[in-house]
């Protein structure tokens, strides 16, 4: 079995997909769940773009990484610049990262039409720029962006391109279909010609989906002899996305029999997928081969039938593989297997009865809309809840939320609660810049006088999704709030048809963690 390195670039080119945005926080998040599945390499962002990317580059070098590389992306440098005095370059080095990845043109029509310099040139910005990040220190992996359509043009020019970038000491070549126009043939026999050309040069492999084709044509690259496949989680990216790397990596490991991740970090690209179209605030592809809800979902009789007698009637591979789980839809028959893992996950043992209850109320919850994807928080809480072992740190009597415009147009929202704690009555009122900002405080207020650890924890985001958007104005939504404190980062989560309802729920059920958590450290 050959190695083929993953590169995860879902920071920096999936945030590029329409309505997709990541806070500093979102990022720091993916990061880790990224390392956790093994990815090689993380491409954290563009360092020169902007302020929120030197923020992650600052925070992910103080997070210890077990298995990823961080990679800083830019391009080279600027044809009237030295390459020292360069702004992308010189946000590469300041970033720390001990990767990086420059974005290079090869295709002459760019380079005459864009870059507006002469051919000569791009071949000495691309060769300077991969020579002074070597010089520097760094692993340097060259996107030869449009390549293909370069070569289909000019294949002389193209492959001079990759040459001064090999010559000058990149360590891998990429070979960018950036307009996602190929056809698997093409990619395979032009990355053929490559790895034939630059035999010994590492190549890479990074398309897109205009075409519908990101997936085939990666894997017919690798079947050329690429050995690096760049894309992203859930195929997130520019206009219809970049190849998704939750199709290419099973395929790699199991149907084309290359080295990529173990099984033990394949049985979690199921659940890095989900958390990922969570964090993104994307409702989850239910189609998507291999992680989507529906892959090994049977309906038919016909199929069902068979599938007692022996799985692989229909289904291409294990799901527990992937970390999914076979569902029969006409018999309603759930995954325990899910919520073990989930159990499993946690640190968590329990009877079959226990179980039993818990997959109960996971799946009476999940069709009132609830998703724990993202909420491990509340999933802890109700497995604690259901086991009998938590008792409720305060008890709502009752709030009240108010919304007032003055003249001016500006708004105050003002927040009422009424706690139990241990006996005692807690009645606070608070002001915040909106509904769930003023609960927040309120229930602080109320709260820290018994729960002073509560000081250290901080809410960092709020998203809401409508769950059944036919419904209209009695839909129901989600709410997924995200909490930090000096040590640790959980979500939580809450469902209801009134949005201030529903944060309520989350956001008590992320006080509640916060000190069950602290409360199983002091233990």
């Amino acid at each position: 079995m050959s190695r083929v390195k993953i590169y995860d670039t879902t920071l920096r080119d999936g945030m590029q997909a329409e309505g997709v945005s990541f806070s500093l926080q979102d990022k720091l998040l993916i990061a880790k769940r990224l390392d956790q599945l093994g990815v090689d390499y993380i491409e954290g962002g563009y360092a020169a773009s902007n302020q929120k990317e030197k923020a992650f580059f600052e925070k992910i070098s103080e997070i210890k990484l077990e298995n990823s590389k961080i990679c800083a992306f830019g391009s080279t440098r600027r044809a009237d610049v030295k390459v020292e005095d360069d702004v992308s370059i010189n946000a590469i080095l300041s970033s720390g990262a001990s990767a990086a990845t420059i974005v290079g043109k090869c295709w002459d029509m760019h380079v005459d039409q864009v870059l507006r310099c002469s051919r000569q040139a791009n071949l000495d910005l691309c060769a300077d720029s991969v020579r002074y990040l070597k010089e520097k220190g760094l692993e340097v992996l060259f996107d030869a962006e449009h390549f293909f359509d370069g070569y289909k043009n000019n294949p002389e020019y193209a492959l001079e391109v990759l040459r001064a970038a090999a010559e000058a000491g990149a360590d891998a070549l990429v070979l960018c279909e950036t307009n996602g126009g190929c056809l698997p043939e093409e990619v395979y026999e032009i990355t053929k010609t490559v790895c034939y050309d630059l035999a010994g040069t590492e190549i890479g492999i990074h398309t897109h989906n205009d075409s519908d084709c990101a997936v085939a044509n990666s894997l017919a690259a690798v079947r050329a002899g690429a050995r690096e496949v760049q894309g992203t989680i859930n195929g997130i990216g520019e206009r219809t996305g970049n190849a998704n790397l939750c199709s290419i990596i099973p395929n790699l490991k199991f149907k084309m029999g290359h080295d990529v991740l173990s099984e033990e970090k394949l049985s979690k690209l199921t659940e890095t997928s989900l958390f990922v179209f969570e964090i993104a605030n994307i409702s989850p592809v239910t189609s998507l081969p291999f992680v989507g809800e529906s892959a090994f979902a049977h309906k038919a009789g016909l199929h069902v039938n068979a599938l007692r007698k022996n799985k692989a009637t229909y289904e291409h591979i294990t799901p527990e593989l992937v970390g999914n789980s076979r569902r029969f839809l006409v018999s309603e028959l759930s995954g325990m297997s899910n919520v073990l893992a989930k159990l499993e996950k946690h640190g968590q043992s329990v009877d079959r009865e226990t179980a039993k209850k818990i997959l109960n109320k996971v799946q009476t919850l999940e069709n009132e809309g609830y998703q724990f994807e993202a909420a491990d928080g509340s999933f802890d809480l109700l497995i604690k809840r259901i086991k009998g072992e938590y008792t409720e740190a305060f008890e709502l009597e009752r709030f009240h939320i108010s919304v007032s415009r003055d003249s001016h147009g500006d708004e105050l929202c003002e927040a009422t609660i009424k706690l139990s704690v241990g006996g005692d009555d807690e009645h606070v009122v608070s002001e915040g810049d909106g509904p769930v900002n003023a609960m927040d405080k309120a229930l602080r207020k109320s709260l820290e006088r018994f729960y002073p650890q509560l000081k250290d924890m901080h809410l960092i985001d709020y998203k809401v999704r409508v769950v059944n958007a036919k419904a209209a104005t009695a839909a129901k939504v989600r709410v997924i709030i995200e909490s930090r404190d000096l040590d640790s980062v959980w979500g939580t989560v809450g469902v209801s048809e009134n949005v201030v309802n529903a944060s309520w729920i989350a956001l008590k059920d992320s006080i509640e963690y916060k000190l069950l958590k602290d409360n199983a450290l002091k233990k």
